[in-house]
């Protein structure tokens, strides 16, 4: 493996996918700006040009709402993008910002982590001003988040669409929808074999084979999802009094246990207390993720906020709490099992974004089974804190090699490095660079 070529090429995707204050993801299919897509790219733009990665970051904020609450996308202008900010309207709340067309819902809580990854590369007094630049935003999307989205007070974050989890066709959400929000007319449509005709309108499936991505029948569910949010003005209040389905996620309940972590980190570096109620809720959502542990099966699940059952679909999230940071070393112990294990997630280019023996494992199909540098990446860096420095550095060999023989795309079949989804993937590319360089 050349490294030094792979280097090169990763920085010239970004540099391709580079829109001046913010990075796309991939040019034709994602043109906009996604909330931890930027937070990955910004990881690895500290290590080129830092004050690069501040405007990637920087740029993130003009979406913020007036409540706090960061959208997963930021549209871009230009008329051949109108039909993309009318899907959300976001202008339908009074909370969106004036003149920016953003989604109306959020994504996993990269931005902390970001933040300290970027100021990492600074010294003290220069960290210093760019916690207090950042720190403001920062509280209003964390204080945001249990405000708004942990209406009983347990610790646990509740998210409204798939789309909020990043990994939005993976299986219990697939599950969730089809038990709970499966409207009357897909349910005719998928009964007669109509579903060919969504084609004609998913911009995705012109750019990709539609094996890799989430089938016609899922498109409509999550689009109907999507529409009942817009109807209600994002008002999470008015959604959950009469929710279909709402879940306690737990990759993003993960991500958020890391990021309150650094959120803590920055606000002690700049000399400001957090408030005390959220400092509370911070110490709840540590206690809750046992909650989503299955003692017997050794896993952990995400949870239906409905029903408080665990949803028993097994998927990569079950190794987050490894980047967490904050279960017992005898329960980190038994995820590093699932990794060595054939059944679950040892694979020939890891991870999995569903084990072996899910029925839902599909080699290719989005986050139904493809292995995907940005998971890899978190994966990596909770076997680092835990002490599993062996797996972390095969880990780590290993997404090298995977990106070194097939390219910077966005995802890669397990079984043998077959590239899929979007050419060029920006968080690919960067997460790369920050694998060589750290």
């Amino acid at each position: 493996m050349d490294k030094e070529k792979l280097l090169e090429q990763a920085k010239e995707f970004l540099k391709l996918n580079d829109r001046g204050s913010f990075t796309v993801p991939a040019g034709e299919l994602y043109p906009h700006q996604w909330l931890w897509d930027s937070c990955f790219i910004s990881i690895g733009l500290r290590h080129l040009d830092i004050e690069r990665a501040k405007t990637e970051l920087q740029s993130l904020l003009r979406g913020q709402w007036s409540n706090g609450m960061m959208p997963n996308i930021i549209f871009s202008e230009g008329k051949e993008y109108h039909r993309d900010r009318e899907l959300w309207r976001s202008y339908l709340s009074p909370y969106s910002p004036d003149k920016i067309a953003t989604s109306g819902i959020t994504q996993p809580p990269m931005l902390a982590e970001a933040v300290v990854r970027v100021g990492d590369k600074m010294k003290l007094p220069e960290r210093r001003t760019w916690y207090k630049t950042m720190f403001p935003s920062l509280l209003r999307y964390h204080e945001w988040l249990y405000a708004d989205r942990d209406p009983h007070k347990e610790g646990l974050i509740i998210l409204l669409h798939p789309y909020e989890a990043g990994l939005d066709n993976s299986p219990p959400w697939i599950s969730e929808m089809r038990k709970h929000s499966m409207p009357w007319w897909v349910r005719l449509i998928e009964k007669l074999h109509l579903d060919g005709v969504v084609e004609l309108v998913r911009r995705d499936t012109r750019h990709i084979p539609p094996g890799q991505r989430i089938s016609n029948i899922e498109a409509m569910v999550q689009w109907s999802a999507l529409h009942r949010l817009r109807r209600k003005a994002y008002n999470s209040e008015a959604l959950m009094s009469r929710a279909l389905f709402a879940v306690e996620d737990l990759a993003f309940n993960c991500i958020l246990v890391r990021a309150n972590e650094h959120l803590r980190k920055i606000a002690e570096t700049i000399g400001r207390p957090l408030p005390e109620e959220l400092s509370g809720s911070m110490i709840k959502t540590i206690a809750a993720l046992d909650h989503l542990w299955d003692e017997t099966k050794g896993i952990y699940y995400s949870r239906s906020f409905i029903s408080h059952k665990l949803i028993e679909e097994p998927t990569i999230m079950t190794l987050l709490p490894l980047y967490a940071g904050c279960i017992s070393k005898e329960k980190a112990a038994r995820l590093v099992e699932l990794l060595a294990s054939r059944k679950w997630f040892k694979a020939n280019w890891p991870v999995p974004s569903v084990p072996f023996n899910s029925s839902y494992f599909d080699p290719l199909k989005y986050w139904q089974g493809p292995s995907w540098v940005n998971t890899n990446w978190l994966i990596i860096d909770g076997l680092r804190r835990y002490g599993f420095n062996n797996e972390a550095e095969n880990l780590l060999r290993k997404t090298l090699e995977l990106v070194a023989k097939s390219g910077m795309w966005e995802y890669f079949s397990p079984i043998n490095a077959e590239p899929a989804g979007a050419p060029n993937f920006s968080w690919t590319a960067a997460l790369i660079i920050d694998f060589l360089q750290s």
